[in-house]
């Protein structure tokens, strides 16, 4: 076979291919794009924040020491009940013992010292009368009244100072017997013994001006909560009072009912610097029923209602795209001719007259809003203005009519294939996907 007989058996194959490509694009457009779609219905939707964190006593109290010993006693286990003033832990109290002797003995002997300068206080009072009288009657001289009258400054001086050491004494000892006291440590409040983190022999470290060593933590289980996280972007939704559903992973197919009852006013940031970083806000959720079995630390998936609207327009997430709105023929006809008539303007004239106008056509080929409506086969853009979101619907506020036929998809076809007027075949759903 010769070398032309080959390029046009080649060239004859290419045009058969390309005709068969033709034919079934142009059979394809006349029976139009498969896509799915579904009626806009009315009815009740409910906008939810989802956030997940850990049940906890809404009360709890770490029991600490105040004072540094070594446990010698302790009087109650994990999961006891202990009442307000019972007796939980008892520490070695040798040293704050000899400590309040010690402060007792000082009180004693400055309390004595200020009795004698006392005594030597009255003792220079009298004398100094006794040298005034003398004087007056000219039976004494200057000097021994100067004289009599300065010790009398003296022993007031003394006697002042030894109060004030007796006052001194006094504090030390009310502090030694203070510190005796905290080596008794009892219940602050009822409640449950969530939390044992000592043993008997230990030594805890206390500070009176911080927290010491937490010997156990008792919780008042019969008030729970749950403390979740909640992002930047939702946190704006949650009020307080809002209602929320809690699943617990220990409790499943059990729903339990909550309210938000507080809401961080600050922030905190985790991972920050990073590609991951995240801003969230803590909200306290109230727990409203009572159930035994929850215990402090489980986790939890919340739900927090933040708004319900009754009878509106409702129509799958997936409907709505961001999408560039079309411009009507009679502005594309006018635009045209605006730019034949731009184009016989000077360059400079036309950036100077044109700026703003290229500004404004920018703005209007944003993306918005819209959904694509089926009508007599064909999808049509229609620009929306939604509401609140629900878990698979959101609130169609203007823009849609209840029993209007709209594209629910594929998701390729909705943001990137589909066009405006573009013919469509609805597809319909087999019975075996409906049942599941």
């Amino acid at each position: 076979m010769s070398k032309k007989k080959k390029i046009l058996i080649g060239i004859g194959v290419v045009v058969v291919v390309g005709f068969f490509v033709v034919f079934n694009l142009m059979k394809s457009t006349e029976k139009g794009l498969n896509v799915q779609a579904k009626k806009v219905k009315r009815g009740d939707l409910t906008a939810k924040v989802a956030a997940t964190g850990r049940i906890q006593p809404a009360k709890k109290v770490d029991i600490s020491a105040n004072v540094s010993a070594r446990i010698i006693s302790l009087a109650v286990k994990e999961g006891d009940w202990v009442e307000e003033g019972q007796l939980l832990v008892q520490l070695d109290r040798t040293l704050y013992k000899a400590r309040v002797e010690g402060a007792q003995a000082s009180l004693n002997s400055f309390k004595a010292q200020a009795r004698l300068n006392k005594a030597n206080l009255d003792q220079a009072e009298l004398e100094y009368n006794r040298q005034k009288e003398l004087f007056e009657k000219r039976l004494t001289s200057q000097e021994l009244l100067d004289a009599s009258k300065t010790n009398l400054e003296v022993q007031k001086a003394r006697y002042e100072s030894a109060k004030q050491q007796v006052a001194q004494a006094q504090a030390s000892l009310e502090q030694a017997e203070d510190d005796l006291s905290k080596t008794t440590i009892t219940a602050p409040m009822a409640g449950i013994v969530t939390q044992l983190n000592s043993e008997v022999g230990e030594v805890v470290l206390g500070t009176s001006m911080a927290s010491g060593t937490i010997i156990m933590t008792i919780s008042d289980l019969s008030e729970m909560e749950v403390e979740v996280e909640v992002d930047e972007s939702d946190v704006v939704d949650v009020d307080l009072g809002q209602l929320v559903e809690i699943e617990v992973d220990a409790l499943p197919d059990t729903v339990l009912r909550g309210q938000v009852k507080e809401i961080a006013n600050t922030a905190f940031t985790r991972y920050a610097g990073t590609a991951e970083e995240v801003t969230n806000f803590m909200v306290t959720i109230g727990v409203l029923d009572n159930v035994p079995q929850l215990k402090p630390g489980m986790s939890a998936t919340v739900d927090i209602t933040t708004a319900t609207h009754e009878d509106v327009l409702q129509v799958p997430i997936q409907c709505v795209v961001m999408r560039e709105p079309k411009i009507p023929k009679e502005e594309k006809d006018s635009s045209l001719v605006a730019e034949a008539e731009a184009s016989e303007v000077e360059p400079s004239e036309r950036d100077e007259e044109g700026g703003a106008d290229a500004e404004d056509e920018e703005e209007e080929k944003e993306p918005i809003e819209m959904v694509f409506v089926v009508v007599d086969g064909e999808a049509h853009m229609r620009p929306v203005k939604t509401g609140i979101i629900g878990d698979l619907d959101i609130e169609i506020v203007e823009g849609l009519e209840d029993g209007e036929m709209v594209v629910t998809g594929s998701y390729k076809v909705l943001s990137k294939v589909l066009k405006d007027g573009q013919k469509v075949k609805v597809e319909k759903k087999k019975k075996g996907k409906a049942q599941r």
